[in-house]
C-alpha cells in the first residue's frame, strides 16, 4: 500500500542577489515510514556558470551537513535530536543561504529510498546523463 511521501528540491543559490539557481539534490520524507533521505548530485560546470568564484568545496560540506542532519547524526547539532518531521520542516523553512530549498510537493510511494533515485535522476541530474 503506498504512503504519502513530501519532498523538496535543494538549490545552490551563489549569489542570492541574482536569484539564480542550480538544482543540487533532493529530500524525501515519509512520516508513515519514519522516512528522512537526502540525494545530491554537484554539477560543478552549472553552479560556476552562476558564479565562477564559488568556493564549490564548501558548497559540497554544507550539503554533507545536511546529509548528516537527515541521518540525525550527532554532529548536525541540537537538530538531531528532533524527529524526522522537524528536521525536515527545518531543513525546508525559508533561507538565505548558500542552499535553499524548493516548496515541499507530495506523492505516494511503496519506497522512499527509490523516490529518492527518481527525483534526483528527473529533477538534478543533467539530462544526458
Amino acid at each position: 500500500m503506498p504512503h504519502v511521501f513530501e519532498y523538496a528540491v535543494l538549490r545552490a543559490v551563489p549569489r542570492q542577489e541574482r536569484g539564480e539557481f542550480v538544482n543540487v539534490g533532493v529530500l524525501v520524507y515519509c512520516s508513515a515510514l519514519n522516512f528522512l533521505g537526502a540525494r545530491v548530485h554537484v554539477d560543478e560546470r552549472r553552479v560556476l556558470a552562476l558564479d565562477p568564484f564559488l568556493d564549490v568545496e564548501v558548497l559540497r560540506a554544507s550539503l554533507d551537513h545536511l546529509g548528516l542532519s537527515c541521518d540525525g547524526a550527532a554532529k548536525a547539532g541540537p537538530v538531531s535530536r528532533t524527529s524526522a518531521g522537524q528536521r525536515f520542516r527545518w531543513l525546508t523553512a525559508p533561507r538565505s543561504t548558500i542552499i535553499q530549498t524548493s516548496p515541499a510537493h507530495t506523492g505516494l510511494t511503496d519506497d522512499p529510498e527509490a523516490e529518492l533515485d527518481r527525483l534526483l535522476a528527473s529533477l538534478v541530474l543533467p539530462p544526458d546523463h
